[in-house]
């Protein structure tokens, strides 16, 4: 019986931290896309990879509005550039990837440059 117990225990833990691994977060910070498919999010806890030119693209990209492009996009090369946002996302903490959008709020470019977490992690705090 105890081994009965245990193992459905065990079972029920592991579908708990199977399924808060999954959770949907919110993700605030610096959303960079410099160049053609490239994109990545820099928050207080470093630099997530959305996607590579070639290669690893995170699901619901398409989920960025068009605003995002507008009024607060830093432009950089022609269209491309930056700028300050939220996004929930699935992802891989392990190798700092998004694997999928879930959605995107555009945020004024004055909320992550007042983010002193942010600021440290991208070298620029004090």
């Amino acid at each position: 019986m105890r081994g009965v117990l245990a193992i459905c225990i065990g079972a029920g833990l592991a579908s708990v931290a199977l399924a808060s691994a999954r959770a949907p977060e919110k993700r605030c910070g610096i959303l960079a896309n410099p160049t053609p498919a490239n994109w990545w999010l820099n928050d207080r806890d470093g630099e997530w990879i959305i996607g590579t030119q070639g290669g690893f693209q995170a699901e619901g990209i398409d989920v960025m509005p068009e605003s995002f492009y507008k009024k607060g996009w830093v432009r950089t090369n022609g269209n491309y550039g930056y700028r300050c946002a939220c996004l929930t996302v699935d992802s891989d903490r392990k190798n700092k990837r998004i694997t999928r959008i879930r959605s995107a709020q555009a945020l004024p470019m004055k909320r992550c440059n007042a983010d002193k977490a942010l600021q440290r992690a991208l070298g620029r705090g004090d």
